[in-house]
């Protein structure tokens, strides 16, 4: 079976910086696109970035400029650098993949547990 595990969230002052980690394992045949999302209390889950295969990204702009979506195919790990971090990006941020099991499967999206980005002073 497919596990993603993030890791790198905590605690962190307004400005700082985090750096998320997200590595799928189990049986994995290819991983497509990669992304992140996050939901903060009483709000829909947003997309935060996203990444192809080929290493093309996209932001949400509220993210623009602060965040930077990265990935090593050989690791099947995607990061999330945050820099310049703002109250206002304090959620639960989830990795989620495209990922076939098979050589004839289809792309499906594998979603992580999770990790809490706290941004306060």
């Amino acid at each position: 079976q497919v596990q993603l595990v993030e890791s790198g969230g905590g605690l962190v002052q307004p400005g700082g910086s985090l750096r998320l980690s997200c590595a799928a394992s189990g049986s994995i045949f290819s991983i497509n696109a990669m992304g992140w999302y996050r939901q903060a209390p009483g709000k829909q889950r947003e997309l935060v970035a996203t990444i192809t295969s080929g290493g093309s990204s996209n932001y949400a702009d509220s993210v623009k400029g602060r965040f930077t979506i990265s990935r090593d195919n050989a690791k099947n790990t995607v990061y999330l650098q945050m820099s310049s971090l703002k109250p206002e990006d304090t959620a639960v941020y989830y990795c989620n993949a495209a990922i076939s099991v098979t050589a004839r499967g289809i792309p499906r999206p594998y979603w992580g547990q999770g990790t809490q980005v706290t941004v306060s002073s």
